[in-house]
């Protein structure tokens, strides 16, 4: 999603050493800008209940941004009417603005868990699920389950309670990765065990719902950008709305220099490979891949801005094989829309990540037009076919993604826009 240049905010680069710079976008820290204006103004008083899914907690997110919106520390980049009607696309994101003391802003985006029509339809199977055809209390529903029951009397987060959920994170659970949901965990008022001794009951309906519903949030959370995950910050949420920094959308790139595209490739690859190999020996790889899960920060730094269709696998504790698990499903089990499971782990291929970026994205910031006007060498084009195509062995599309970063290497820009990397790469071969 496109944010538009904020009209109060001078040239970044007239204000700051570009080698820093990375730090203010993605990561959402605060930009510090000298006798800024203010944002414009707007009426808080238009944050309905039901605007905000308010009106449905403890079905919902969480309420830790609440105050800030009240208090207008974030304000809507295109306001919305009064009457906060949702435009005719059923949109699901909103781009805005966040403070900390009302003179330096950052730009954020707000997003819905779901789109309104898919919460609507969701709250309406819930009530369907125990017998009610027009309305009920969905809360109250969900609170009955047997899955609920079973976590709220536990303090230790285990397999077997998500178990039936299609949250590709959830595909096939270590208790290690269970842990680090609960320790990391944002929304509660002591945060940083792996225990829930501190979760009052609706927040463990919250964290329930999150888990059922979209594990943006949550991962977000888990692998925060701050410990040098390629995340955006994660702000917290009011209702059914979450909040995270924001970046320009990778698409942006496509009518720009070839070295700027080969860059941002090179980031795709070396992101990736660091996603499936780490230090906390989690496998995270994709299960789909478009243009848009990726964004880009002003000094050029590539982000996961979406990480829903994320899944992991714990290369420690490893994971029990479909055969060993029972197929338990529940009114939470397709509340995100959809009740289609992600593939088993075991039929996770090493290269699977690899496949789906070549094919969706790199092809579009690499394409063979750039051979002949732009100097690219056309065994990138080459080694992006293999790269694509799932029917060679991972051997062989691991070696085809390497000689695209070693070929790539060159082409990378250095100088004071790229500040991720600057004046790094002036001074090491690494870069």
């Amino acid at each position: 999603m496109a944010l538009r240049s904020l009209s109060y905010m001078p040239s970044a680069e007239a204000l700051l050493g570009a080698w820093w710079y990375h730090w203010f976008l993605c990561l959402g820290l605060p930009l510090v800008v000298p006798n800024s204006s203010p944002v414009p103004s707007q009426d808080t008083n238009s944050f309905t209940r039901g605007f905000l899914g308010l009106d449905k907690c403890n079905v919902c997110v969480g309420t830790s941004i609440c105050k800030k919106l009240y208090k207008e520390q974030i304000r809507f980049e295109r306001w919305l009417p009064p009457q906060l009607h949702l435009p005719s696309d059923n949109r699901t994101s909103y781009e805005a603005n966040y403070t900390d003391d009302s003179e330096t802003w950052r730009p954020v985006v707000l997003s819905r868990l779901v789109s309104p029509d898919l919460h609507q339809l969701a709250d309406k199977n819930i009530c369907i699920s125990a017998g009610k055809r027009k309305s009920c209390s969905i809360e109250a529903v969900l609170r009955a389950t047997p899955r609920f029951q079973n976590l709220d009397k536990s303090n230790i987060l285990l397999p077997s309670m998500v178990q039936g959920l299609v949250t590709p994170m959830l595909r096939c659970p270590s208790q290690r990765l269970l842990d680090r949901i609960v320790h990391r965990y944002f929304e509660v008022a002591d945060v940083g065990s792996v225990q829930m001794k501190h979760f009052t009951s609706k927040d463990k309906l919250r964290l329930l719902y999150t888990l059922a519903v979209n594990q943006q949030p949550l991962i977000l959370q888990m692998f925060p950008g701050t410990e040098g995950w390629p995340f955006p910050r994660y702000h917290g949420s009011c209702g059914r709305l979450m909040m995270w920094a924001g970046c320009r959308p990778l698409r942006n790139l496509y009518p720009s220099p070839l070295a700027h595209r080969s860059d941002a490739a090179y980031q795709i690859l070396h992101t990736t490979q660091s996603l499936a190999s780490n230090s906390l020996h989690f496998h995270l790889y994709y299960t789909s891949v478009s243009e848009d899960i990726f964004g880009i920060a002003e000094d050029g730094r590539i982000f996961i801005m979406d990480a829903s269709t994320i899944g992991i696998i714990d290369l420690k504790e490893g994971f029990q094989t479909e055969a060993d698990t029972q197929n338990h499903t529940d009114v939470f089990s397709c509340l995100s829309g959809s009740c289609t499971r992600t593939p088993p782990c075991e039929s996770i291929r090493p290269s699977q990540s690899f496949t789906l970026i070549c094919r969706h994205v790199l092809s579009k910031l690499l394409t063979s037009t750039d051979v002949q006007s732009s100097g690219l060498p056309r065994r990138v084009i080459t080694e992006l076919t293999v790269c694509a195509d799932p029917t060679q062995s991972d051997q062989k599309i691991h070696k085809a993604v390497q000689i695209l970063k070693d070929t790539l290497q060159p082409f990378r820009p250095c100088n004071i826009s790229y500040g991720y990397r600057y004046p790094e790469c002036r001074y090491s071969d690494k870069f």
